[in-house]
């Protein structure tokens, strides 16, 4: 009684377009979350993998700079750290995910 035809008519049209509406009611959702995968997700997964292929080819002897700012050379190796030589005689031992990239021969010398 209070709300004229033509209004009603309208609601019901909008309520009654079914699958499309709803689909094209998602769509920008669905493209932010396309843009933000290949932007922001993709980006760090493959810079994840390429840290962890560094890690595990480190050897004794390679020389590294760690997150701390160190430099130094790798003395011993375990399974989570590595014992980091960094003045003659001086060794510390920290995580191997600390381990940030490893160094060109000889830049330590």
């Amino acid at each position: 009684m209070f709300i004229s035809n033509a209004y009603a008519q309208t609601a019901a049209a909008a309520t009654s377009g079914g699958f499309q509406s709803q689909l094209m009611g998602m769509l920008p959702l669905i493209l932010m979350f396309g843009v933000l995968y290949f932007v922001m997700i993709r980006p760090q997964m493959k810079k994840a993998k390429e840290h962890k292929a560094m890690i595990e080819a480190i050897s004794k002897g390679d020389e590294v700079a760690i997150s701390g700012g160190l430099l130094g050379t790798i003395a011993s190796l375990s399974e989570s750290q590595i014992g980091l030589e960094i003045a003659s005689g001086v060794v510390v031992q920290v995580q191997r995910h600390a381990i940030v990239q490893v160094l060109p021969k000889g830049s330590l010398k």
